[in-house]
């Protein structure tokens, strides 16, 4: 492939630091365009940046910046976002500038440079379906809604068809499911993608929308108690204290590592096959809450019990793992590395952190807006 000159938005992050790292080793000019949160880099610039890749330091909102941050470049990866589920319920103003306005200063300066953009690829999330596809006692694919408040209040976590009163079965969930974000932060990645993806077909800018399941991996912001459940779970068990598990732990996830989201961004980069459409990146297999926290229990050899606390957070789902058909056919994408692999290699770089251990902060945050129920 030609050698190309390649902005990445995000690119200090997890997810965004390791396309760097591979895109620098194919050999591609990377710039990286981010504003190093103190929510997530706690210490300031860290020290994993590649020295390869450019680097400027500063707000995706910045119009002025990303000018700059533009020039010259060939393809743009949007990694940028604030993340964060239950945050995102109460620091509005916040999640909607940094992902919808971020969002919209970034696509005003592509426009500008239509001619020269060859790809725009845009971190989507699998947040944006609510909850997953299930199958009823006929064998149907249906799509429910999130569980009715009374449901939850008599703590039925399952998912109930409404026609027979029976237990819903929880099956791969495809990109034609309809959109049902429970979250703020749910729909501005839900806009992140349909900004990209309407502006790209607009202009004829080949734009491609990877909607990650539950990432995980080296890099993540163990100090971050609104990141992702593996990391939670890690800076916990890393303070001796049992992690918090809401409902009953049975939920599951499409929990998928880093270095397969990496292989999707490349593949989306190499192939014109899914310009222009939206393509789930997981491994399409269900893993329970309460299995993942055993999981790095063991693994960092702590002999401690979850906090099953028998509470719901409002807007949370039970069971969502991706279809990954359309990834697979369009992208030749397959899932590596699995999570019995994934995770020692996780806890190699969990245990040479320190996490600052947030998460009862965070849950108080929660109760107070009485989002936790």
């Amino acid at each position: 492939m030609t050698k190309l000159n390649i902005l990445i938005t995000g690119g200090a992050g997890f997810i965004g630091s390791h396309l760097v790292d591979a895109l620098v080793g194919r050999g591609h000019r990377v710039r990286i365009l981010d504003a190093v949160v103190p929510q997530v880099h706690a210490a300031g610039e860290p020290q994993y940046l590649n020295p390869e890749a450019e680097f400027i330091r500063g707000d995706v909102c910045d119009a002025a910046l990303i000018e700059k941050a533009i020039e010259g470049v060939d393809v743009v990866y949007h990694e940028a976002a604030e993340v964060g589920v239950g945050q995102s319920m109460y620091e509005i103003q916040r999640y909607v500038r940094a992902n919808n306005l971020g969002t919209a200063a970034l696509l005003e300066a592509v426009i500008k440079r239509r001619a020269q953009i060859r790809k725009l690829i845009v971190a989507s999330s699998m947040s944006i379906y609510g909850e997953g596809a299930y199958r009823n006692a006929d064998g149907e694919v249906v799509y429910p809604a999130i569980r009715p408040a009374s449901q939850l209040a008599e703590r039925r976590w399952e998912l109930i068809c409404p026609r027979t009163g029976s237990a819903l079965t929880p099956t791969g969930t495809s990109e034609e499911k309809p959109l049902f974000p429970t979250s703020v932060y749910a729909v501005t990645k839900q806009d992140q993608e349909q900004f990209c993806l309407v502006v790209g077909r607009a202009y004829g800018i080949p734009a491609v929308a990877l909607r990650y399941f539950n990432v995980y991996g080296p890099r993540q912001a163990l100090s971050n108690p609104y990141t992702g459940v593996c990391a939670i779970f890690s800076s916990r068990l890393l303070n001796d204290q049992s992690p918090v598990i809401f409902e009953d732990g049975g939920q599951t996830r499409d929990f998928v590592h880093v270095s397969d989201i990496v292989q999707a961004n490349l593949l989306a980069l190499e192939t014109d096959r899914a310009d222009y459409q939206a393509v789930n990146v997981g491994t399409g297999k269900p893993t329970s809450v309460k299995q993942v926290m055993r999981m790095l229990a063991e693994g960092l050899g702590k002999q401690i019990e979850p906090e099953i606390v028998g509470k719901y957070r409002e807007g949370d789902i039970r069971h969502c793992v991706a279809d990954i058909t359309r990834a697979r056919t369009l992208l030749g994408y397959e899932p590596k590395v699995s999570l019995e692999q994934g995770i020692p290699e996780l806890l190699e770089w969990v245990k040479r952190q320190e996490a600052s251990d947030k998460v009862a902060r965070a849950t108080a945050e929660l109760e107070s807006f009485r989002l936790v129920k």
